[in-house]
This record gives structure tokens, C-alpha cells and sequence, in this order.
């Protein structure tokens, strides 16, 4: 009677653990570490990318001119402010002569009395002309001493030497006083292009040496953005090519406009390479200098392939591919890379067809053992 009272037990036991165990492993192999991994998955699709660059680069001026005097002195007025528009040719300030217009009043009279001298020079050189051929005759007669003939041939002599030093005075006072008048017209402050000024780094009062800049204009149709790109994306960078720019004064409004140029210089540290991007057309207003801007070079269309997101790439074992699906099973698969776009998107040249089927996203990594369970989305994963 007592064997079959803990023989019952045991089996009303049995019948209590077995059914726990059982739920313990159903929950352990659905929600524990021996889970299937939940995945998203996606076919490879046949289409085109259009391979694009994004950089960010500086809003510059081709052409700046800083306008100051070639001499020390004083600023006398600047005509112009900052933001102002100029024209070619236009006075927008002037320097204080100082004392440069009594030097070129000085330096008049020292011309009028250059050309006295050589009028007088003129005078002496005649009448010992006319002498000198007098007492040639003279001498030729017989009629005076053949010293004196020698003598009025000397003054001959010296009166041309003295004419001839009489229109050197007179070249070099003339020399000397279209230097100062040059000076005096340097002294005018004239805007060499039309622009806009952007600087004024000088009041009036002010004194500056030779070459400081007073005055600082930009020509607006000569505005660029310099671009820095990755050197690591930045294959197929080429002039001419077609790029949207966006200021980031003006975020909802794409400026068109195209490379010029790359630059032939890298810069090292960053690891950039650089170009130079131009507006199709002058924006208005024109941006401040510096301002920031973002540029998408189009790089040229590429032939139709297998298309991935890029998201769904990995690396395992040093190589690039995919968790492919098979029947339920993963393997992954190395894959040969194209071209890629902004949207995410990238070309598969080797390693898949069309139709096969690979995962997106998944909760956490993936090995070859992997069990899964394919569900339509996963909280978080496109962000």
C-alpha cells in the first residue's frame, strides 16, 4: 500500500516537472539566448544608381582687390561703406597730399626755369656759332691770328655742351614732376573692377604705410565654393561636372552650379582633396564670404546591375558581402562592389543575381548557425 502511495507521487511529479521543463525550453529556444535572431530581409533588385559626392565647402572670392596707397600718409575720406556696390573707374576715397602739392608747385618752377636755360643755352649756342664761323673767314684771309679762330671754335664747343646739359636739367625737372603728379594721382583711391566692398579697414585720420589695404572689394560674378571631399569617395571627381549647391543661409533653396576645377594639391591632414564649384549664376543676395555651403557633385550615370541597399552590407573574415538567404539557412556571401548613390543604395558587380534573398537589418550578429525568424520590421532599425 505505502509502494503504491510513492509511486503515485512520483508520476503526479513527473506529470508537473515534465510539463515545466517543457515551457522552460520553449521560452529558453523562443526568448532567451537560444532565440532565432528576428531579421528583415530584401531581394536583390535589377536597376541604375546615380553615383553623387556631398561635401561641405566655404563660400570664396576669386578675385579679391584690396585697394591702398603706394606711399605712406594719412587718410584724408573714404566715400564708400561696407556692403556698398561700386563701379570701375569710381573715386571711393583719397589720401592727404600732405605737402605733395607745394613739391609739384616747386617742382614747376624748376621746369620754367629749365626751359629759361635752355632758351638762353639756345642764344650762346648761335652767337658762337656765328662767331666761330666769322673768324674762320677771318682766318682764312689771313685778316686775325689763327689762336683766336681756335678760341671762338672752343666756345662753339662749349655752348652746344651747354645746351645739351640744359635739355637734360630740363628732362629730368619734366621727369621729375610727372613722378609727383603720379604721386598726387595715387593718392585717389579708385576702384580697379566692378564689386562690392567688404571691408573698409580704415577711417579717415587714419594713417597707413605703403600697401595697406584702406579699402577691400570683391568682384560678385568671381564667387566660388571651395569644396573639401573625402579622398576615400571622392573617385571620379572631374571639371565641368554638374553639382546643386546649398547655402546654409538658405537651406530650402538648391543654387545650381558646376566643378571648375580640381585642385592639383590634396590636403594631407585631413585627407580631402579639393575643388573649386561655381554658380551657373550669381546668387542675389550675394552670400557672405565664409558662409558654409553644401555641394552634391552628379558623377556620370553607370549601366543597369544588381541593386543592394548599402545597409545590408558586412564584414566578416576581412571580406565585404551579405547574409544571403537559403531554404531558411544563412550563408554569406563576398561580394564585388560598384558605384553607390546618396540614397543608399549600392551596385553589386559580382557574387549575387537578381531575385536572391538577403538580410537587411537584424537584432543582433549573425554566424552561418544562426537561426532566424523573418518578421516584417524591427523597432529602430532605419533610424
Amino acid at each position: 500500500m505505502r509502494a503504491l502511495k510513492l509511486q503515485g507521487r512520483t508520476v503526479a511529479m513527473i506529470a508537473i516537472i515534465v510539463p515545466l521543463v517543457l515551457v522552460f525550453a520553449y521560452v529558453a529556444m523562443r526568448s532567451g539566448p537560444l532565440a532565432p535572431v528576428k531579421v528583415t530581409v530584401v531581394r536583390a533588385q535589377e536597376g541604375t544608381v546615380s553615383p553623387a559626392l556631398f561635401g561641405i565647402g566655404t563660400v570664396e572670392a576669386r578675385h579679391t582687390h584690396r585697394i591702398g596707397p603706394t606711399l605712406a600718409g594719412r587718410v584724408k575720406r573714404v566715400d564708400v561703406h561696407v556692403g556698398d556696390r561700386v563701379r570701375a573707374g569710381q573715386l571711393i576715397g583719397e589720401m592727404d597730399a600732405v605737402d605733395l602739392s607745394d613739391r609739384v608747385r616747386a617742382q614747376e618752377a624748376t621746369l620754367k626755369r629749365a626751359q629759361a636755360g635752355i632758351r638762353e643755352a639756345e642764344a650762346r649756342q648761335a652767337f658762337a656759332q656765328a662767331q666761330a664761323r666769322r673768324y674762320d673767314k677771318l682766318s682764312a684771309l689771313q685778316a686775325t691770328s689763327e689762336e683766336l679762330a681756335i678760341t671762338r671754335r672752343q666756345e662753339r664747343e662749349i655752348a652746344e655742351a651747354g645746351l645739351i646739359a640744359a635739355r637734360e636739367a630740363l628732362a629730368g625737372a619734366q621727369s621729375e614732376r610727372a613722378a609727383l603728379v603720379a604721386q598726387l594721382d595715387n593718392l585717389k583711391l579708385v576702384a580697379p573692377v566692378d564689386g562690392v566692398v567688404t571691408l573698409r579697414e580704415a577711417e579717415p585720420g587714419t594713417t597707413v604705410v605703403a600697401g595697406q589695404a584702406v579699402v577691400e572689394l570683391i568682384d560678385p560674378a568671381s564667387l566660388w565654393i571651395n569644396l573639401r571631399l573625402d579622398q576615400v569617395n571622392a573617385g571620379g571627381l572631374a571639371s565641368d561636372l554638374s553639382a546643386d549647391i546649398v547655402l546654409r543661409s538658405r537651406s530650402a533653396e538648391t543654387l545650381p552650379g558646376r566643378v571648375l576645377r580640381v585642385e592639383p594639391k590634396a590636403d594631407a591632414v585631413t585627407e580631402e582633396l579639393l575643388a573649386k564649384v561655381v554658380f551657373e549664376h550669381p546668387p542675389e543676395p550675394i552670400p557672405p564670404i565664409g558662409e558654409l555651403a553644401e555641394v552634391t557633385v552628379a558623377l556620370p550615370l553607370v549601366q543597369a546591375a544588381v541593386v543592394i541597399p548599402n545597409a545590408a552590407l558586412r564584414r566578416e573574415a576581412g571580406e565585404v558581402g551579405v547574409w544571403q538567404v537559403k531554404e531558411g539557412r544563412l550563408q554569406f556571401a563576398p561580394l564585388k562592389l560598384g558605384a553607390t548613390d546618396l540614397d543608399g543604395r549600392v551596385q553589386v558587380r559580382e557574387g549575387l543575381t537578381e531575385g536572391d534573398e538577403i538580410v537587411l537589418y537584424s537584432e543582433r550578429a549573425l554566424s552561418r548557425d544562426s537561426r532566424i525568424d523573418v518578421v516584417p520590421s524591427l523597432p529602430g532599425a532605419e533610424r
